[in-house]
């Protein structure tokens, strides 16, 4: 659908897709960025999402957010933000629901422990690897690898979060392949699905800190924002539960950021004189943001949350068991590739990195619980933390 605004993107307008397509063959009446969202709906990576951890390693509470659920939170609040500042919403939505997608288990402690046994490979990194896994890794297709976003698609995945300039190994290589013009600033949907990222968990890991007692009413109430948001909470609603006050806190705020963000974004967009797609990525800067103030907050209340629940002594130590169990399967699975299932086994490369990066692919692709499984089944018995 054609944005409502000349500086949104226009799928009629795309740089299209790294293979040609039949176009008669195309099933249903989309356009090039309705297909993108909709491919990455129907991937097995996004499917295993629901099996990755968001802050909590393998949940055993239903209500916990996991990463499957998170990116759905994402897509909601970038659509409202995109049709806010007449956006294409299926680009922005594609790109939400993707962000994560390269994630391998257990979150970032999962990616840090893949990072340093593949130090002398190259590492690893998660936004790198989202374009590895819709570039190469998904095959559901007959004549090429990948899912063939559109080229929008892959540039704002790639530079989920601004310009690359020091592109991984696997970045590299996609880029290498399809460039994606790494160094500059990507679309304001891009822009906007990387902020809405930071506002739902910003947002909704205080609900699922607070749930899992991680968090105390008394410890949030430190944050001068949440302060100002319970208190107006509690002013509208006296005498609620404090579970639907919280509730109440949180969807205020969200409101409150996006309300925020939208003003700012069109402040800076009318003040840069931008009009097309093209004057966006050559303003050189980010377009969409908080204003000042917001930003400030904002921050403010992401060093609390790394504090008092990030780094809680609960989560360093399942992110102990979590870098253990994926250095182990990594060690496991290199001393001794048979281990693999047998496509990966023989699909498995023959030289050096290669050999190594294709252990990573497989191991980055498994769910939390699958890795615990592995990890038993192939390296011995672990002690977890207990789950909330």
């Amino acid at each position: 659908m054609k944005p409502k605004a000349r500086y949104g993107c226009d799928p009629a307008a795309s740089r299209g897709r790294r293979h040609d397509e039949n176009v008669a063959a195309l099933r249903g009446p989309r356009d090039a960025f309705q297909r993108d969202r909709d491919r990455v709906i129907h991937s097995i990576a996004f499917r295993r999402l629901r099996g990755k951890t968001q802050v909590f390693l393998a949940p055993d509470g239903d209500h916990f957010r996991v990463r499957l659920t998170h990116s759905l939170e994402v897509a909601q609040i970038a659509r409202t933000i995109a049709r806010a500042l007449g956006l294409n919403e299926d680009l922005t939505e594609a790109l939400s629901l993707a962000h994560d997608i390269g994630h391998p288990p257990f979150g970032h402690a999962g990616e840090e422990a893949l990072k340093a046994a593949m130090a002398d490979v190259g590492g690893f990194d998660h936004n790198a690897h989202t374009i590895r896994i819709l570039t190469r890794i998904e095959r559901p297709y007959p004549r090429f690898d990948g899912l063939n976003l559109s080229w929008e698609a892959l540039e704002g995945l790639a530079k989920h979060n601004g310009p690359v300039n020091a592109p991984s190994w696997a970045m590299a290589e996609a880029d290498a392949d399809y460039p994606l013009d790494l160094a500059s600033w990507p679309s304001l949907e891009a822009q906007v699905a990387a902020i809405a990222d930071d506002i739902a968990y910003d947002n909704h890991d205080i609900d699922d800190g607070i749930r899992a007692g991680l968090l105390t009413r008394a410890q949030i109430l430190q944050v001068p924002i949440i302060a100002r948001g319970w208190k107006a909470a509690a002013e509208r609603f006296p005498g609620i539960r404090e579970e639907r006050q919280v509730s109440e806190l949180i969807r205020s705020q969200i409101g409150l950021m996006v309300n925020d963000l939208i003003g700012e974004t069109r402040r800076r967009i009318t003040q840069a004189g931008v009009e097309t797609v093209a004057d966006v990525r050559a303003v050189g800067r980010a377009l969409v943001g908080f204003s000042g103030v917001m930003q400030a907050e904002e921050r403010a209340l992401k060093r609390f949350m790394y504090a008092e629940l990030y780094h809680h002594p609960r989560q360093k130590e399942a992110g102990a068991a979590a870098a253990t169990i994926v250095s182990g399967l990594f060690a496991a699975y290199r001393d001794d590739p048979e281990r693999l299932p047998e496509g990966w086994r023989q699909s498995m490369p023959a030289q050096e990195p290669d050999r190594s990066r294709h252990i990573a692919d497989f191991i980055a692709g498994m769910t939390d619980r699958f890795a615990i499984a592995r990890y038993r089944e192939h390296v011995g018995p672990i002690d977890l933390p207990e789950g909330f």
